[in-house]
């Protein structure tokens, strides 16, 4: 290709096609919502937020007697709240490079970074998802391992297509050297996408160094549920699906007891099938919404989630804890774990929508490729014949319903 002076476009369009192709999570998660937000001419802000609704259930009647169910359906909203760039300063010579050698030295390496971390942003979520099977602490080293994942999706009754498993490096190479190779599908074709390891049991899995480590809170004591009917009904919870949970017995101590994605079990308190509402003979796994302390005398109220509902169209639980039901946290305290994901593709989204042409800027170049969107604005030094370009997205993440995915552990 001859030498041509690059445009805002040219980088734009070269930029946007790189970091598509970097990407690992953003083809495995819903995407779109990108649709309702395509109503503005000029771009979107940082901050900006549409209202989707919530899946909505039913009960089944028995019998002919008619029974009629109200519809309620619960909403939420998705922040573009997140806005990365990368920026380039190129002088007049560079920048009359041809594009593919500019794209390989200077264009690739960024947007390897910046597909990093949206990769990194999306498989934050974790923390929304309360199911976590497995042994914290133990690799994913057997097929056995991995089909735990699998397992629970099928018993609370999510769909068998479009799952997806992301695995830390140290899973994947503890896969890889045992018989789970046999499972692995096609992973000796050509041509796929960065980090795709094949297909296992049927799951599209890949293998990430972005898979986050949560760090379980510090704990303390022997923690119990304080009081009885604690449960929530659906309409009061349906926006936020969150509820607060009184508890005693930690440490008595005005201290931190637990961190943000912690995840814990109820005594007593067993999963539901959604469908169903069928009692599965696992114990129901709740995480922690926000970081919690306790007070001088060792209580301390959590913000958790799913609600604990025991009846109707949206029940989660078999029964509402009883008093000083014993609570059980998945870890050891102040520990990290690796948080491999398996999950439907419905369970996140991720919204990149374009963002404003700032008024006065010139030569603003805004790209798309299949739905990821980038903006380039360059800026001339004149003193030192520079070109200083700045390449921005603006992207929102959001657990749309975490039942659909489940944490992984070892055994």
């Amino acid at each position: 290709m001859a030498n041509t002076t690059l445009t805002p476009s040219i980088v734009a369009k070269t930029a946007v096609r790189i970091l598509e192709n970097e990407l690992v999570m953003a083809g495995m998660v819903y995407r779109g919502y990108e649709d309702e937000f395509d109503k503005k001419v000029n771009g979107y802000s940082a901050g900006d937020t549409i209202t989707i609704r919530k899946p909505t259930d039913f009960t089944v009647r028995d019998g002919a007697v008619m029974a009629s169910q109200d519809v309620t359906e619960g909403r939420t909203t998705i922040t573009v709240d997140k806005q990365k760039g990368v920026d380039f300063a190129f002088t007049s010579k560079e920048l009359t490079l041809n594009i593919d050698e500019l794209a390989e030295r200077v264009i690739k390496p960024a947007m390897v970074q910046l597909a990093n971390q949206i990769d990194l942003d999306v498989m934050a979520e974790y923390k929304n998802i309360p199911n976590w099977v497995g042994t914290p602490g133990q690799t994913v080293d057997a097929f056995a391992d991995f089909a735990k994942a699998p397992t629970r999706m099928d018993l609370g009754a999510v769909p068998q297509d479009m799952r997806s498993g992301v695995l830390s490096p140290t899973d994947y190479w503890a896969m890889a050297g045992s018989q789970t190779a046999l499972y692995m599908q096609n992973v000796a074709q050509g041509a796929y996408r960065k980090g795709r390891i094949g297909e296992i049991g049927g799951i599209d899995t890949y293998m990430s160094q972005n898979v986050p480590t949560h760090i379980v809170g510090p704990l303390g004591g022997t923690p119990l549920v304080n009081g009885g009917a604690q449960g929530v009904t659906y309409a009061a919870v349906k926006d936020t699906g969150i509820q607060s949970l009184i508890t005693d017995g930690w440490t008595a101590a005005a201290a931190a007891r637990v961190k943000a994605g912690d995840v814990f079990t109820i005594a007593g308190v067993f999963d539901v099938n959604p469908v169903t509402k069928a009692t599965l003979p696992h114990l129901k796994m709740f995480v922690v919404k926000a970081d919690a302390s306790s007070d001088a005398s060792g209580n301390a109220t959590l913000t958790i989630s799913p609600p604990i509902i025991t009846s109707g169209a949206f029940q989660t639980v078999s029964a509402v804890p009883a008093d000083n039901a014993a609570m059980t946290f998945f870890g050891a305290a102040g520990t990290g774990y690796a948080q491999n994901l398996v999950f439907h593709k419905n369970a996140f989204a991720l919204v990149v929508v374009p963002l404003v042409k700032p008024p006065g800027a010139v030569d603003v170049s805004r790209e798309t490729y299949k739905n990821i969107n980038a903006r380039v604005i360059p800026v001339y030094d004149g003193t030192n014949d520079k070109s200083a370009w700045r390449l921005d997205i603006l992207y929102g993440v959001k657990t749309v319903d975490p039942r659909l995915a489940v944490r992984l552990s070892g055994s």
